[in-house]
């Protein structure tokens, strides 16, 4: 994984030269302009799994002892990989992937069972009986295990166009720290991951044209209040495979399946997203995905973002500078068939 130092002037041309006066956390309420200010530099990491376990039933929140006690483990657990000596690889076995050192998953839940929270019981909701079986077509199309005969059959994470920067935004294994900046009727969320910005307009301007759609979508903002409301449509769906692979509780992938086509063109995706500042330090993030050919009901989540701790940085995540996976699995897979 290559990964840089993020350069700031990136983002002091992106806003016109505008730029927070620390990054870290603003304790402001307001911007000299007047907007309510939401401008610092934030993790959304947590253990919560997306999809509340089985096992839990209808347990909506942890007590602050299952907290403390899940904190631990976690510490534990990751203390554990950092000791754990090295291992070399069998040539043609299994190589592993990132190990301890990559991953910053976070170690505290945020008290709730999962991330989802409507549904009530923290799972998604049932497919429509057409969103089923295109569901399964495509996956009979699209494997996630493969064979891969070329890099449409890979997924858009694989091809370092989508992960879990959003929308809607969602937790995993690594880099789960953003920017926000704002400007005179503009706010920007920069994002660690594959390093993604998404510039936000807060003016009534249109959607853009159905012609041309966008991997993360065309998003309008407004204030509710000290809440940015941001609604996101035009997200571009793909006959390729755009996550059906992904694993049901995991968050890297489109668990959500918004850019799967499925046999599909037509807009019929909405995503809601609110940003509402609790304190100096932490932002509430909020997020409602509807898509009524996918899902019979609408699927919302919550949790916190918090500000970076003292030290921390924000890097650039070179996902398609030093990818080399697309072409080591499609080598692999020729060789696989020779």
């Amino acid at each position: 994984m290559g990964r840089r130092i993020l350069v700031a002037s990136v983002c002091v041309v992106a806003l016109g030269g505008l730029m927070p006066t620390d990054v870290v956390g603003q304790s402001g309420q307001q911007t000299p302009w007047g907007d309510p200010d939401l401008q610092g530099t934030y993790t959304f990491k947590t253990t919560t799994p997306l999809l509340r376990p089985d096992d839990l039933g209808d347990k909506e929140f942890l007590t602050d002892e299952e907290v403390a006690a899940q904190e631990q483990a976690a510490l534990e657990f990751n203390q554990q990989l950092l000791d754990a000596p090295a291992v070399r690889a069998e040539a043609g076995g299994n190589v592993g992937a990132y190990n301890n050192f990559w991953l910053d998953p976070g170690t505290r839940p945020s008290r709730r069972t999962s991330l989802v929270v409507d549904p009530p019981n923290g799972q998604l909701p049932p497919r429509t009986p057409d969103g089923q079986q295109r569901h399964e077509a495509h996956g009979a199309s699209f494997p996630g295990s493969g064979p891969f005969e070329t890099w449409g059959d890979l997924e858009l994470n694989d091809r370092c166009l989508f992960w879990s920067a959003g929308p809607p935004m969602l937790p995993t294994f690594y880099n789960n720290n953003f920017m926000v900046f704002q400007a005179p009727g503009y706010v920007v969320l920069h994002f660690e991951m594959i390093h993604d910005t998404r510039i936000i307009p807060l003016d009534d301007r249109a959607q853009l044209p159905t012609t041309m759609r966008q991997w993360i979508g065309s998003p309008r903002g407004h204030w509710e209040g000290d809440t940015l409301v941001v609604e996101t449509r035009n997200i571009r769906r793909t006959e390729s495979n755009a996550g059906t692979g992904a694993l049901p509780g995991t968050a890297g992938g489109d668990v959500f399946l918004l850019r799967a086509a499925n046999g599909r063109t037509d807009d019929t995706i909405t995503i809601t997203e609110r940003f509402t500042r609790v304190d100096a330090g932490s932002v509430r993030y909020e997020f409602t995905v509807d898509d009524p050919t996918q899902w019979t009901q609408s699927i919302s989540g919550e949790f916190p973002a918090t500000s970076l701790a003292p030290g921390e940085l924000m890097y650039e995540f070179a996902c398609h500078e030093g990818n080399y996976t697309m072409t080591n699995i499609l080598t692999g897979e020729r060789e696989s068939e020779r």
